[in-house]
């Protein structure tokens, strides 16, 4: 394919449809980082002047939703947060009714738990003592119903034989509520809700403690059923000492940038080559999952490449995409 080497790139402004096509693709890159502007999703078809197909689509989507339009290659390259989406995509599981060939081309590091807080004085420290007791929680959870909690919320449900429902039906209440400066804990300190289920635990974890609020623990059989799904676990006392007993949590780190199997490896490669050439100005959170520092970008593609605490790799990277970081040395 013409134009996509990157050793060393060879660029042109001279004729009119490069022109607006970067025109078009400058503007979008400044709206989605202006305060206040919540058009911040990009869709991007690119193709050839005068063809009638869309040749290559990037999609700077979060929802499992956009892995059934890559599964479909309506899209060529995708988001998800977290990377976990895609343990259950390539094995077919949860909403993938069958296997899905993904694989990374890059992560952006993210360090995050799922967590199911509750109040102290619902006496509750198990998912299964919810069941067992068939507590009525009136649990907050985010109003985005596509976003990828929701997903690995259901499967460490499913494991403790429980369902959103349940708690419904249990005389509890299931609060869809938009986010709030303090991911929701409002809704707790006014009686509203006992119960905070979320991910984005540098968010609302350390006040959620401060609170007084537990987060309940996944049992030991449940946690190797949910392994055995390709879901990972990490230590919440890890992230807060002040604990005084440890909670297992389901890992929710790492944003993988993917795409599907048979991606031909000369668009992968363009856009592995597109990304360490911009790779000094694009904004990326922190490691610990903190916002990104203001006036700072850079991506750090020396640890995006690789499995990490902050960047779990799920799925194997494109083969393509792992031969060019390798050339590049960021891969040993």
């Amino acid at each position: 394919m013409p134009g996509t080497p990157f050793e060393p790139p060879e660029y042109t402004i001279r004729t009119p449809a490069t022109m607006r096509g970067v025109l078009m693709l400058e503007v979008a890159a400044e709206l989605a980082k202006v305060k206040g502007w919540s058009y911040n999703q990009p869709l991007v078809h690119m193709r050839g002047q005068g063809d009638t197909a869309w040749g290559v689509t990037l999609f700077g989507s979060d929802s499992p939703e956009a892995v059934h339009q890559v599964a479909r290659r309506e899209v060529d390259f995708a988001i998800v947060n977290p990377g976990a989406i895609l343990a259950l995509a390539i094995r077919g599981l949860g909403p993938f009714k069958e296997p899905v060939p993904v694989r990374a081309i890059t992560i952006l590091p993210q360090y995050d738990q799922l967590g199911f807080a509750v109040t102290a004085d619902t006496g509750l420290e198990t998912l299964s003592d919810l069941r067992d007791r068939k507590y009525p929680l009136r649990v907050s959870l985010r109003a985005q119903r596509d976003h990828a909690q929701h997903v690995v919320i259901a499967q460490v449900l499913a494991v403790h034989g429980i369902k959103l429902e349940d708690i419904e039906a249990w005389g509890g209440e299931l609060l869809w509520e938009p986010p709030t400066p303090d991911y929701r804990l409002d809704s707790v300190r006014s009686g509203k809700a006992n119960a905070v289920w979320d991910e984005a635990m540098p968010m609302y974890g350390q006040m959620a403690l401060d609170m007084g609020m537990r987060f309940l623990k996944v049992g030991e059989e449940e946690q190797k059923k949910l392994e055995a799904k390709g879901l990972r676990f990490d230590s919440l006392k890890a992230r807060y000492p002040q604990m005084k007993e440890d909670v297992p949590c389901v890992d929710f780190s790492g944003w993988i940038v993917y795409t599907h199997a048979d991606v031909p490896d000369d668009i992968v490669r363009a856009f592995c080559g597109a990304l360490e050439i911009r790779k000094g100005r694009i904004p990326h959170r922190r490691p610990d999952g903190s916002p990104p520092i203001e006036g700072i970008a850079g991506l750090p593609l020396d640890e995006m490449c690789r499995d990490t605490v902050h960047g779990p790799l799920y799925v194997p990277l494109h083969p393509a995409a792992e031969q060019f970081w390798r050339e590049r040395g960021y891969i040993d």
